[in-house]
């Protein structure tokens, strides 16, 4: 079992940065790929980015690239999605989540927290 809690949600303005925080606990993490989706309002969730606990080659939706890294501190237990030159379109709901390698599904979340950028 996987536990996940997110930080680092707030209100920002358009072109402002913000980085988000998940802590992670459980045992095995390194058979975990942990992904940052996004639920905007009135929409599906969506996934933004994701990279194995143990790898280093992470993917991102194109509507990120080059604005969201995501990156781990594999000895904090810490994943962490650092976004930058933020847009109003960003705005949503921001969960980490894990995934048991080969399962496409993730399986294990966080309660989410909320990111809002004003133009």
């Amino acid at each position: 079992q996987v536990q996940l809690v997110e930080s680092g949600g707030g209100l920002v303005q358009a072109g402002e940065s913000l980085t988000l925080s998940c802590a992670v606990s459980g045992q095995m993490l390194s058979l975990y790929r942990m992904g940052w989706f996004r639920q905007p309002p009135g929409r599906e969730r969506e996934l933004v980015t994701q990279i194995p606990w143990s790898g280093v080659t992470p993917t991102y939706a194109d509507s990120v690239k080059g604005r969201f890294i995501i990156s781990k501190d594999n000895a904090k237990n810490t994943l962490y999605l650092r976004m930058d030159n933020l847009e109003p379109d960003d705005t949503a709901v921001y969960y980490c989540a894990a995934g048991r390698i080969p399962e496409t599904q993730y399986r294990h979340w966080g309660q989410g927290t909320q990111v809002t950028v004003s133009s």
